[in-house]
């Protein structure tokens, strides 16, 4: 196996470079900037855009190799070339060809549907392929990203029109920007918390436009709101003696709207199902378009990915049998 699985993460076997590490290595690709794939690496490989992300959350890094999508760089005996993931802005795959020309491909967290604010993925050929299973079982089927977000501003159209205010609760990074991007595209006006909007400024400063209100304490007349997950309630302005309660729904967007308890996890009324990772199908079809003669599944789902895998005729192991459930997805 071209690869080792070890507490901090996975490593080229014989290498010194380290994937998506958690904990600081000498070496560390990383292939997006939510918190759950960054560490303070003495010298981190990625898109000049998760470099930035990542030094708004960890503050200046030590060393730093920028790499754009497409161009190859040397490390020791390995070449390595970035390719767009689908995730969030600057979310990358790495295709690493070793010396005797095998190819490995480490996906990182990856959506095949289109986004507004990620360039598109890849599928990557490759001879050893390292697929993340966040949402790797059967049972997870998302529909068209377009579909179920003119589902959520059906729903905040319907709140507004009932004299309700609707919030909608998506992770800090990513997530709230696309969402922004899909929902002023259907018309809506909305209000971002402080958390979300710094994330759009730095969106804005790496050539991604948004439009979105900083959240001041206070909603304009039809605004629809949004906010980071957890502790969202705790964000909100609160009622008052004169006016009551103030009159919310919420409803967070997430790939675990498919469970029944989708909604409760955040504590909001609805879910929808909105996700910026690949569903099963998308990860089977990935599997299968790569060429690769042998895949290896990590996080989340990888067991009941790797059997769904090996159904369908192809040569799969998951490398952990642990399931991950990642906040904010």
């Amino acid at each position: 196996m071209p690869v080792e699985w070890s507490k901090g993460g996975l490593v080229m076997q014989g290498t010194p470079l380290w994937l998506d590490a958690r904990l600081k290595t000498p070496l560390g690709f990383v292939s997006h900037a939510h918190s759950d794939h960054i560490a303070r690496h003495e010298h981190v490989i990625a898109t000049p855009e998760t470099l930035r992300l990542m030094e708004h959350r960890l503050g200046p890094l030590l060393r730093v190799t920028p790499a754009p999508y497409g161009r190859r760089l040397r490390i020791e005996d390995l070449e390595l070339e970035l390719l767009p993931a689908g995730h969030v802005l600057g979310s990358a795959q790495v295709r690493i060809t070793r010396g005797d020309g095998h190819r490995v491909v480490y996906t990182g967290d990856l959506s095949l549907d289109a986004a507004l604010t990620a360039a598109p993925a890849e599928i990557a050929p490759c001879d050893t392929l390292i697929l993340e299973s966040t949402f790797g079982h059967p049972k997870y089927h998302f529909p068209p990203r377009a579909e179920a977000y003119d589902a959520v501003a059906a729903w905040a159209r319907a709140q507004l029109e009932r004299g309700r205010r609707p919030v909608l609760l998506a992770y800090s990074l990513g997530k709230s920007q696309e969402a922004i991007a899909q929902l002023t595209a259907r018309g809506l006006s909305l209000c971002a918390h402080p958390s979300i909007h710094d994330v759009l400024q730095l969106y804005a400063s790496l050539g991604v436009d948004l439009e979105a209100r900083r959240f001041d304490g206070q909603f304009l007349e039809g605004e629809v709101g949004i906010f980071p997950p957890f502790g969202w309630a705790k964000k909100m302005p609160r009622g008052s003696p004169e006016r009551g309660p103030l009159p919310w729904a919420t409803a967070v967007l997430t790939g675990w709207a498919l469970e029944q308890w989708g909604a409760r996890r955040s504590g909001a009324d609805i879910a929808f199902p909105v996700s910026d990772h690949a569903d099963f199908p998308s990860l089977l079809r990935y599997a299968t378009q790569s060429g690769a003669r042998e895949i290896i599944t990590v996080h989340g789902f990888a067991e009941e990915l790797a059997k769904g895998l090996r159904q369908a005729g192809l040569f799969a192991r998951a490398i952990t049998e642990r399931v991950q459930l990642e906040l904010g997805l």
